[in-house]
Order: C-alpha cells, then structure tokens, then sequence
C-alpha cells in the first residue's frame, strides 16, 4: 500500500506501507531531495535482509524525522526514527511496525486506506490504484537490473580473464561433405530441375 504523507514539511507521495518489516526505511535520495545532509544521521548498528539475495544490508546510519498524515483541520505528526539506506527504489520512504504502533493505525488493504485516530476524530489516509500501479512496474525494471548486476558481480568471480575465448571449430571436428553425406531431392511437383540437397543424417518427421 503506497501512501501520501508529509515528511519534515516536504509533501512526499511515494509511501510504501509494510505492516511486515520491523523497520522504517528512507532512502539516501529522498533525504537529498529534501536538502537534508547526511552529515546529519547518526550511527546505527541495524542490519537486515532483502535487498540484495544471500547479502545483509548495513544503512549509512539513522535519522529522526517528523511525519504528518491528514489534512489542516485534523492530522496527527510523530517523530519516527528512519534506518537510511542508499539504494534506488520507486518508493520514498518505507513505514513498518514502528509506524503502525506509533501512530496506532489500522489498514485496509484492498481499499488502500489507512486509518489513524487525530485531534478532531478519525483520519482516513487514501492511496491511490494508479499510482500503485505505476510502483509495481517500475519495480519490476529495477528488480530485473539488480537482477543483471548480480549475474555481472557474480561472473567476475568465476571468469579467468587470462584464458581466451574460443574463437573457432575444432581442427578435429569433421566439416560436413556435400558430396558424401546427402542426398539430391526434388522440391517442386512437376519440375524435376528445381532440387535440393539434405543431409542423410536426418531423423525422419
């Protein structure tokens, strides 16, 4: 579920909701976006899985950021504590576990809400169909890069760069004789002038 939210007064429309992760996650570029520094983030010894396959993910460090969810006349701001990692992703930031137990929400997946108790009663955070729509593909082209970049880091490991390639056919391996190993055939009905010729080694359709 993809969320509009306010983070440290900058509107942010990429929020990836995650009633699964155990962590709040924002991303390097968001926080460049933002003009914060990273000179600002503090050390963290967190690390976690799910980025890169096999690999555990170690942030650049951690930050406490103000988040604002509703409208003028009834929203509700907490400071949430953001793991910052710098990967590229369609998303700008992840709420997890943490997010759902501070701000005491209650989501509906199908209908993309969110709902959080506010000053002036309940607050309704929509996502939007489209826009999720539009996540979903575009993570698919960076899962098929990280994808490609793994295959490239791996091959690095197994390739010996001093071997060269094969660059022909075997001096042993018998060239295929036109004069021995086939057999002229007639392609057309009733011209007897129009033949072919194919191999005797054949299997038969």
């Amino acid at each position: 579920m993809i969320l509009p939210a306010v983070i440290e007064g900058y509107d942010v429309s990429r929020i990836f909701i995650d009633g699964g992760s155990s962590l709040n996650l924002i991303y390097a570029d968001t926080l460049r976006k933002m003009n914060i520094s990273l000179a600002n983030l503090l050390p963290t010894d967190t690390h976690f899985h799910g980025i890169a396959p096999e690999k555990p993910n170690y942030p650049l460090g951690k930050i406490a950021l103000d988040v604002q969810f509703g409208t003028r006349e009834n929203f509700r701001k907490e400071r949430l504590e953001f793991e910052v990692i710098d990967w590229p992703s369609q998303y700008h930031a992840l709420l997890g576990r943490p997010a759902y137990a501070r701000f005491m929400a209650v989501p509906h997946y199908t209908y993309l809400l969110w709902r959080i108790p506010g000053p002036k009663g309940p607050i309704t955070v929509k996502g939007s169909f489209a826009l999720t729509d539009k996540c979903d593909k575009d993570f698919h082209k960076l899962s098929e890069a990280f994808r490609m970049q793994a295959e490239y880091e791996a091959s690095k490991l197994t390739t010996d760069h001093d071997v060269l390639p094969d660059g022909g056919r075997s001096l042993q391996e018998q060239a295929f004789d036109t004069s021995k190993d086939s057999n002229e055939v007639q392609i057309h009905p009733t011209d007897p002038k129009k033949m072919t010729s194919i191999a005797t080694n054949m299997d038969s359709a």
